[in-house]
């Protein structure tokens, strides 16, 4: 994979994990969606008004014209491992930025994945 091709699919893995990231700082404000007696629909529209849910909206279509792109570079059998690369950026950033901690046996997990993209990437 070229280099270039490589940093147009790793921003939109980029991208896509701030996506994650502000959904769940979204939902932090609101609380959880599906609450007992009713109040669904109340919780729904209250995350409506959360700015980083729109931040996360925005990344995530961003992310999807960014991923054109590099599928139209890039055979999707070896761009779409590069998604697995999220798990990384979202493990640390998650436990950075929303206090997150992650166990061992998830950073494990994480590091079999990296190594999995890396011999993709080189074929």
């Amino acid at each position: 994979m070229r280099p270039a091709d490589f940093a147009v699919l790793s921003f939109g893995v980029l991208l896509n994990a701030f996506a994650q990231l502000g959904l769940k700082a979204a939902t932090r404000v609101t609380g959880p969606l599906i609450v007992p007696g009713g109040g669904t629909l109340n919780r729904a529209l209250e995350l409506l008004t959360v700015p980083s849910l729109w931040f996360a909206l925005s990344a995530y279509g961003l992310s999807v014209v960014v991923w054109l792109v590099g599928l139209s570079r890039v055979p999707v059998s070896q761009a779409y491992p590069m998604l697995s690369m999220g798990y990384v950026i979202n493990i640390g950033l998650a436990w950075w930025l929303l206090g997150e901690v992650p166990n061992a046996q998830r950073v494990i997990g994480i590091a079999v994945i990296v190594v999995g993209v890396v011999l993709v990437a080189r074929s």
